[in-house]
């Protein structure tokens, strides 16, 4: 008999909730739409020692081909409200099921300044922090303030500050020392009045003038995605994929210095925190022999973007992941710089699958 709170529903194929298409049956699903309905499919989850899986807007998770043993939640909790505001600053509440490019649109169109360069990335409110998202200049722990989340070990709501989520470079508590532990259910934002866009980056800056407006900056950062299918699309298979499957390289100074001694000559290169330099891990993969639209199989990367490994249609997880290896494997033997994957690849016990 299913619970009165939420609706549980059987071998049910992961592979459409994915942006990539790919994974097996979940051994149960349940939809979700309010607090209350969370906490009591984890509580069920618990008392079978199921494993849990929280769904959103699936771009970012490559699931296991064998499916999930355990429950997958699909987290719809909606509603977005101003908590807060004075003459400089409103305080954004936003639940994780809301589609996040739908977000930055809203933000936009009321002038209000801190997601512009996000615009366009797929997936739902909750991920954002659990990745730290970040395009074209701008990061989300730039204007996040709090993070509120169910903790598994109690089965409580918490509140997180900035501070708490230990934000870095497509890196959280959620994503290391907390993971697994909490279920996301909103963030608040707090974005400035100013309607002053932030463009640092060079795409935007040959696209724009200084005096761009928060809409034109929105327009000008999807135009750039779309012309790498890194905005999902039905009609582009291009756009079937988990987005950049791999992270661009930070390196300490040592390691840059043996990096460049291995590689003289230019090469992109950005200053990061800390002295450390970020590489370009698509001039890394395409230096190492891996072209854009590269054929492997049923996958492949994209003819656009040789960050993105796609779907070309009947595609499994497990050739993703052959062709990640061989593309992680290429690049170390090349320039030994490791490539670590961006997206959550999930064997069928729920836990991280090595790559």
């Amino acid at each position: 008999m299913s619970p009165a709170l939420f609706a549980l529903e059987e071998h049910k194929p992961l592979a459409p909730f994915t942006t990539i298409g790919v994974g097996g049956p979940a051994r149960w699903y349940a939809a979700v739409d309010s607090v209350q309905a969370l906490v009591e499919a984890a509580r069920w989850a618990r008392a079978r020692r199921a494993p849990l899986l929280a769904l959103g807007g699936g771009s970012n998770l490559l699931p296991a081909d064998a499916g999930f043993m355990g429950l997958a939640i699909h987290i719809k909790l909606g509603g977005v409200e101003v908590v807060r505001e004075d003459a400089d600053h409103v305080w954004l509440r936003a639940a994780a099921g809301e589609d996040w490019d739908g977000l930055v649109a809203r933000t936009v169109a009321e002038g209000w300044a801190g997601l512009e360069c996000l615009s366009g990335i797929p997936g739902c409110v909750g991920a954002a922090p659990i990745q730290n998202i970040g395009a074209y200049g701008q990061e989300l722990s730039e204007t996040l303030v709090e993070v509120e989340a169910i903790d598994l070990t109690t089965l409580q709501r918490r509140s997180m500050d900035r501070q708490a989520c230990r934000f870095g470079y497509r890196h959280s508590v959620f994503k290391a020392e907390a993971k697994g532990r909490f279920l996301i259910t909103a963030i608040v934002l707090k974005l400035r009045k100013d309607g002053r866009p932030t463009i640092g980056y060079a795409d935007l800056e040959r696209r724009l003038g200084p005096d761009a407006s928060l809409g034109q900056t929105r327009e000008a950062v999807l135009a750039t995605r779309r012309e790498k299918s890194m905005v999902i699309d039905p009609r582009d298979p291009n756009s079937r994929s988990c987005g950049s499957f791999f992270m661009n390289p930070v390196l300490t100074p040592a390691e840059y210095a043996a990096f460049s001694a291995r590689l003289p000559g230019p090469h992109p290169r950005y200053a990061a925190d800390g002295g450390r330099v970020k590489l370009a891990a698509a001039w890394l993969i395409e230096q190492a022999g891996f072209a854009k639209g590269l054929v492997y199989g049923a996958v492949g990367l994209s003819q656009r973007h040789c960050l993105a490994i796609i779907n070309r249609g009947g595609g499994s997880s497990a050739e993703i992941i052959e062709l990640a290896r061989r593309i992680r494997d290429g690049v170390e033997a090349r320039f030994g710089v490791r490539l670590q994957p961006e997206p959550e690849i999930l064997g069928e016990d729920g836990l991280p699958a090595r790559l």
